[in-house]
């Protein structure tokens, strides 16, 4: 991701040790395990570095497509091939959907490639990997709701995030662009009721500021949200702006929240660097990012 003007930051806090929250939905009791996708970030960690088109790369795809399929989802890889600085590189958009009762869709996105680096050190637990597994996650949760939500939901883990040289309009959210070219074409787009980006959300140190691209109604529900669930110390007001994979959206007219931890270690020094490790997240921080999504798609889902 880069970031394309100023930074206005605040105080940040610890996470606090949470148990799995339950959300009450329609009677039943709905849990999203921050442990259990801390796993799935461990898993994703243990292949390597995960440039698109790699062998690391390869078989998260196929771990990801696995565990969506075991939740019970209908699941299909949006597979293409991105023009890139360094030549042809194979991409693929996984896409996992709950099927509703209405012709509009809620999307819950985030990307699952890592940045590529020559000396192979990085592995993006944060960049990459926190919003894959709290994807991967949700779905599972959402998965489990009786009754099922009626608006009908994606969950998609986009490839091609990072740049492969350097950040451009045309190097960069390779997978973005191409869905929302794909929905454009076919005429989707107008049923996108709301795009929720997440990115860098395992931080140990999490502190989500308000993302200045995002739509106003959809970011105050979120925020409402966690502070409803006792989580709004971690979802601040000071603002930043973002580029990211919810940009494409935006410039098509579609409601978006991108929730980003942009401050990543002192002096923000983790991004892109070898201190983006395990060490440095927390199923603790998935934890409150993933309950309160499920809390936002408990309202949306009853306005929708």
């Amino acid at each position: 991701m880069s970031l394309i003007s100023r930074i206005v930051l605040r105080g940040f806090f610890s996470v606090g040790i949470l148990s799995c929250f339950a959300l009450t939905n329609g009677g039943s009791d709905t849990v999203f395990d921050g442990p259990r996708a801390f796993a799935d970030l461990e898993k994703m960690v243990g292949f390597g570095p995960r440039p698109s088109g790699s062998d690391a790369h390869r078989r998260t795809q196929e771990y990801l497509l696995a565990e969506l399929k075991a939740a019970g989802l209908e699941t299909k890889s949006d597979d293409f091939t991105a023009e890139t600085p360094v030549g042809p590189v194979p991409m693929s958009n996984l896409i996992a959907v709950h099927q509703g009762e209405t012709e509009k869709v809620v999307i819950f996105a985030g990307h699952y490639d890592t940045k590529r680096f020559d000396d192979g050190k990085f592995v993006g637990a944060n960049d990459g990997g926190s919003s894959a597994a709290l994807i991967l996650e949700l779905a599972r949760s959402v998965a489990g709701i009786d009754p099922a939500p009626k608006t009908t939901l994606w969950f998609v883990l986009l490839d091609g995030e990072e740049a492969v040289i350097d950040w451009t309009a045309t190097d960069s959210l390779y997978g973005s662009r191409h869905m929302v070219a794909r929905m454009e074409k076919v005429q989707g787009l107008h049923r996108i009721a709301a795009f929720i980006l997440v990115d860098m959300v395992g931080d140990r140190d999490l502190g989500i500021h308000r993302e200045a691209n995002s739509t106003p109604w959809l970011q105050d529900l979120v925020w409402a949200e966690a502070k409803r669930l006792g989580h709004g110390e971690h979802f601040l007001d000071a603002r930043l702006y973002i580029e990211d994979d919810h940009i494409p959206f935006v410039r098509r007219g579609v409601a978006v929240v991108a929730l980003i931890d942009f401050q990543y270690g002192p002096g923000h020094r983790y991004w892109h660097s070898p201190d983006d490790k395990l060490a440095n997240v927390s199923a603790e921080s998935l934890q409150i990012v993933g309950t309160t999504l499920l809390g936002v798609l408990a309202r949306l889902d009853s306005h929708l």
